[in-house]
């Protein structure tokens, strides 16, 4: 495939591979949210976030790029009250706010919480292991040009992120369990799901 072909897939491809360099970020998301719930405009808190390097990156490049993912997540929230809960309520619903609004701005971790963790919880079967997350990913690469042509390396990478996120957010002990925990969600996100229309979110959440 030439490189023009490529970039061709990759346009019309609704899958990328930033969770290599993206992942879950809940400190970042937190201290992002922090600073919209005070006020700030989106430009205002990315400028604070590089000058006082709150992000502690070593290069003012990452936490620039790091700071405009969080922003771009919280944005698809599309409610103020998320962004408020993000940085004022406990750690365990700002995660599971956190996870939302990554389902929202990564369409790979979307289809992953709906197509693997919600058929899950729907059918109660609460088995889990790393033959979930390879079925998973040959059907993506089987329905999606652009995915077929990941690295293995770059598709090894994403397992990893995914299955930390399941662990950050409960649904995993940790990385070597083999069984889903059964997750609840707390009502602000519930109610904002539900507001929004996006109920198809849910089953990530237990929610049935």
């Amino acid at each position: 495939m030439t490189t023009e072909n490529r970039q061709t897939v990759s346009v019309n491809s609704k899958y990328n591979g930033s969770l290599t360099r993206e992942q879950f970020l809940f400190h970042e998301m937190r201290i992002t949210a922090k600073l919209l719930n005070d006020g700030l405009t989106d430009e205002d808190a990315i400028n604070k976030i590089i000058a006082d390097n709150l992000f502690q990156y070593p290069t003012e490049r990452q936490i620039k790029n790091l700071a405009r993912v969080c922003i771009s997540r919280l944005n698809s929230l599309g409610d103020k009250t998320l962004v408020s809960a993000i940085a004022t309520q406990s750690s365990e619903v700002a995660k599971q706010i956190c996870l939302y609004s990554m389902m929202k701005y990564n369409r790979l971790v979307w289809d992953f919480m709906i197509t693997v963790i919600g058929d899950k919880f729907k059918q109660q079967n609460l088995s889990f292991s790393k033959i979930d997350v390879n079925t998973f990913f040959m059907r993506l690469q089987e329905q999606d040009d652009n995915v077929s042509t990941w690295a293995e390396s770059t598709i090894k990478k994403i397992k990893q992120v995914l299955v930390r996120i399941l662990v950050e957010n409960n649904y995993l002990d940790n990385t070597k369990s083999d069984h889903l925990n059964p997750v609840l969600i707390y009502s602000i996100l519930e109610n904002s799901i539900r507001n929004n229309n996006d109920t198809a979110a849910l089953s990530a959440f237990n929610c049935l």
